[in-house]
Order: C-alpha cells, then structure tokens, then sequence
C-alpha cells in the first residue's frame, strides 16, 4: 500500500500546475470508469449562520461550465444532498439522484434540493461517487466521480472501485492543496488588508486602540479607522463581533503548508 501511495505522488509531481495534477487525476479516475470530475475546496465549511459556504475553488472536467454559475452564483451548492452527506463523512459513498435509488443522498432531498435533481438528470449526472476530504483545520474538499446516464451495473461497479477511487483523490488533494494560491485561500469575499488584519490581531488580544497605535507605530485615529474598515467589511456591529467574524472564517492566522 505504501508503495502504491508513492508511485501515485511522484505521478502528480511531475506536473508544475494545478491544472496539469488535475488532468492527472481524471485520466486515473477514467481508466476505473468515471466520465467526469467535480473537485471543490472549502476553507471553511459553514457561515456564521450555519449555512453552507460556498466553496472558494471548483475545477470541473468534461463538465459544461455553465455548472458554475449555478453552484456559484445561483447557490445550487449549498443545497446539494451531496454537499449535505459529504460534511457529514469522511468516507467515500455513492450516490444517485434516481428516485427509486436508496443512497445516503435520499434524506436531504426536498422540495428545496429540487433545482439541484433537475440540473444534474437534465445532464445525465444522476450518478457518482464523492471522497470527502476533511483537513486538520477545518478546511473541506470533495473529489467526485460521475458516470454519465442511468446504469443499472455502475453501482455495484463503483463500490468494487471506491477503496482505489478514495486512497487517489486524498493524494491527489495532497498534490493539488501544495499549489493552491491566495484565491483559493480565502473565505468569500471577505477581503481584509495586512493592516487591518493586524489590528484586528492585537484587537483579539485584548488591547486598546491606543496600546495597538504603540505597537504598529500609527497614531490612534489611524488603528481606529483600520479596525472600523475591517468591521464594515464582516459586517460586524462592533470591534468584537469583527474578531469573532474574522477568528471563524480564519482570517487573522496564516496559513500553513500541511504535511499530510
């Protein structure tokens, strides 16, 4: 198993790019009978209110990409069982959007996940498997397989292959974090500076504008105005609620290289 895992990693190393270790993992998906990729990253899982994030990366293979602007900007993705299942897991599952199917996915469907059944049976996507990948910190990403059509045979097909399809997509999430970029990085659109970053740094600390204004040698109009931009940007009521907007969606930290 081992070695499996290193012939795998030397394969994905051997692209420079995001895109070049993508193309990688769809060839190896095809050759165990998958048609199409959706890989999604999430740096953080949930909003404040508990609703699902809109993920900052979606890399999509023979896929329209006009599925972006559903799951993007129509908000298809956070009322996808899949999503739904995936948050909940960390085992790979298949899953299908045919009505007599009984998968994981059957107790998220509603009315409300209707828009969602339609886009995916209208582009014979009904079927697939999905790896969620869970990270250390909270990050989230899901690797999915689709089979194109309704086939009876690619259930039991896809179950023989999910152990393979799971070790494949969390080495090549392991590849494709490494080249992530700041984009893919960020929570929403929630776009803070250094500066203000790190008056909010010390602001969670529990110092005053004044003892901030010591610190970043500004004077405290300077740090105030700093802290009232980063509050207007999270839509925060006051410098406090800023922190705790700011310490969920991991704004105030930098991010580090995992070791997996």
């Amino acid at each position: 198993m081992l070695d499996e895992i290193g012939t795998i990693r030397r394969q994905f190393s051997a692209h420079q790019t995001l895109e070049g270790r993508i193309d990688q993992v769809f060839e190896a998906m095809k050759e165990i009978g998958f048609e199409a990729l959706i890989y999604d990253y999430t740096p953080v899982p949930y909003d404040l209110d508990g609703g699902i994030m809109i993920p900052s990366l979606l890399k999509l293979r023979n896929i329209s990409e006009d599925m972006r602007e559903y799951w993007f900007d129509r908000g298809y993705f956070r009322i996808d069982p899949v999503q739904q299942v995936a948050l909940r897991t960390s085992a790979p599952f298949f899953w299908s959007y045919d009505r007599d199917a009984d998968t994981l996915i059957n107790r998220f469907m509603s009315d409300d996940t209707v828009p969602v059944t339609r886009f995916l049976n209208e582009r014979d996507m009904s079927t697939g498997v999905t790896v969620p990948v869970h990270m250390p910190r909270g990050d989230y990403a899901t690797v999915t397989g689709i089979r194109f059509g309704v086939n009876s045979d690619f259930e039991h097909h896809a179950l023989r292959y999910i152990a393979d399809f799971n070790l494949l997509a969390h080495v090549f999430h392991e590849a494709a974090y490494s080249l992530f970029d700041a984009e893919a990085l960020r929570v929403g659109k929630v776009r803070l500076t250094e500066r203000e970053r790190e008056c909010l740094r010390h602001s969670a600390d529990g110092l005053s504008a004044k003892e901030i204004s010591r610190i970043i040698n500004r004077s405290v109009p300077t740090v105030v105005m700093h802290l009232n931009a980063a509050a207007k940007k999270l839509g925060a009521r006051n410098r406090t609620q800023a922190v705790v907007r700011a310490t969920h969606y991991r704004l105030l930290e930098d991010r580090p290289s995992y070791n997996f």
